[in-house]
């Protein structure tokens, strides 16, 4: 049994591929070498940057991890590895335009990068943030409404993943209405995760709650994964709705 097969028990009709330029950037991905799980090397940078290029896209926002108990980046960090990659890049003329921010991790030391400035945004003033698996973080409203008061613009990252959320739908909304916008990982839709995370992605876009979709790329074996998404209607139906922000990166 391969291994798209495996990923579902009943076979889902496919479509044709879905046009990923028409998102030009594609931010929450992993490709700065050696700084958190995703890239370890600058041949593997290359190649996943090369992988997104494929898809369609012109401009990347790549996102290491910041989390106090196992990736200590520091914007400094961040911006000498990304350097890196852009002078490779340039070495090789490729073609596209990478810049970096950070995923964080909602923890205690994430407010004290807020309070002290030491956020790296994208966009508007955005800054991708993420919750632990397990339960939602006590500290979390405090964490938006420190967000908001210092003028960023806060995105969920891969909401659909929380399974503490699966029967409390309504959270959700609940964050679109505080201002939190809600990012949906492309491998979600085509069942990568669980099936569960599927369902959650796909009723997430029937309510018209998401405004930004990623790729949330870590290493080469995604990006076939990532080709397999475009196929899936779901995807197609959020490309069409209109809501999706990501072109204005």
């Amino acid at each position: 049994m391969g291994l798209f097969s495996k990923l579902f028990k009943k076979k889902e009709k496919l479509i044709e591929p879905a046009d990923l330029s028409v998102l030009q950037t594609d931010f929450h991905s992993h490709i700065i070498p050696g700084i958190d799980d995703g890239a370890q090397t600058i041949e593997d940078s290359i190649d996943l940057i090369k992988g997104l290029m494929e898809l369609g896209f012109k401009k990347i926002i790549t996102t290491p991890h910041c989390m106090v108990d196992y990736y200590r980046n520091t914007p400094e960090i961040i911006n000498e590895g990304l350097a890196k990659v852009q002078a490779e890049i340039k070495k090789q003329n490729l073609n596209v335009v990478l810049e970096a921010a950070a995923e964080y991790y909602v923890d205690d030391d994430f407010e004290r990068k807020i309070n002290a400035g030491e956020i790296l945004t994208f966009g508007n003033n955005y800054v991708l943030f993420e919750l632990p698996f397990l339960s939602e973080p006590p500290n979390l409203a405090q964490v938006v409404f420190s967000l908001q008061s210092m003028g960023y613009r806060p995105i969920l990252a891969h909401p659909e993943r929380y399974g503490f959320y699966y029967n409390d739908f309504e959270k959700y909304q609940d964050f679109v209405d505080r201002g939190v916008y809600l990012q949906v990982n492309l491998m979600s839709l085509m069942g990568h995760y669980s099936p569960e995370t599927k369902k959650v992605a796909e009723k997430l876009i029937e309510r018209g709650l998401v405004s930004f979709i990623g790729s949330d790329l870590h290493n080469v074996r995604q990006l076939e994964l990532l080709k397999l998404a475009t196929k899936f209607p779901h995807l197609h139906q959020l490309l069409d709705s209109g809501k999706l922000k990501n072109a204005e990166l």
